[in-house]
């Protein structure tokens, strides 16, 4: 059974890579793929979502990036966080959990 593939809510890309990057510095493919295992294939973000949504992240100082070899010996981009980044993690993560409490109590009491 293919599970169903869930549509992101603007913004919510940041957070799930700044997340992902929170664990160990990751190549590009390894983030999609993290993210895809992580929620049971039901996230499966395009190229052309991810690596801007990483040069947006690098452009804002939240994440540093630098080559290095693949674990199959490719040259790859590797993202990492920095501390502007976990600061960015920290109040996202606040925040989505605060909306997602209150959204869940008015489709409760509703």
């Amino acid at each position: 059974m293919t599970p169903e593939r869930l549509e992101l809510p603007q913004g919510t890309l940041d957070l799930l890579i700044l997340r992902t990057l929170a664990l160990e510095p990751m190549h590009g493919w390894a983030i999609s793929e993290r993210l895809q295992q992580i929620s049971h294939h039901a996230l499966q973000v395009p190229q052309g979502s991810l690596y801007p949504a990483l040069h947006r992240l690098e452009r804002q100082g939240s994440i540093k990036a630098h080559w290095a070899a693949s674990e199959n010996n490719r040259r790859a981009k590797y993202y990492q966080l920095t501390r502007v980044g976990l600061k960015q993690l920290e109040a996202e993560t606040a925040a989505w959990r605060k909306l997602t409490a209150t959204v869940s109590l008015v489709l409760d009491e509703a």
